[in-house]
């Protein structure tokens, strides 16, 4: 489960609640896994990467934009790392995932829990009160 913490913060509103929706993403994820009565989860975690590739092109641009227009330092390392989560997220094998569909959804928390703690915590919080 993927709970919303202080440490998240990062004072700019509208990429905090952005990040939430990832949050909110990861926990549908979650609560897929954990379902026992569901046997055929294939169409829901469709549905779920979906919606993390939605929420990070709408996200990425965002936050990319407001970078653009502080002229922050670093703007195209922090770019390539969204192109770099991006590209995990599109190289996800669709037709495998139906195969293990629980040890898929696993994977994919992973990936976001990796993304959390390294992007948002470490990457994110470097520009607070930049943006």
């Amino acid at each position: 489960m993927f709970l919303w913490k202080e440490e998240y913060n990062t004072g700019i509103e509208d990429i905090d609640n952005q990040h939430k929706e990832l949050f909110r993403i990861s926990n549908e994820a979650y609560n897929l896994l954990k379902d026992d009565f569901r046997t055929d989860k294939y169409d829901k975690i469709i549905g779920i990467i979906s919606d993390l590739r939605d929420y990070t092109i709408y996200h990425f641009n965002y936050e990319e934009e407001r970078m653009v227009e502080k002229k922050c330092k670093g703007f195209f390392a922090h770019k390539l790392e969204h192109e770099a989560f991006k590209a995990k997220i599109n190289s996800i094998d669709l037709k495998s995932l139906d195969y293990s569909q629980d040890e898929s959804i696993a994977e994919l928390m992973e990936l976001v829990y990796n993304w959390i703690t390294d992007h948002i915590l470490n990457t994110d919080k470097s520009y607070v009160g930049i943006l």
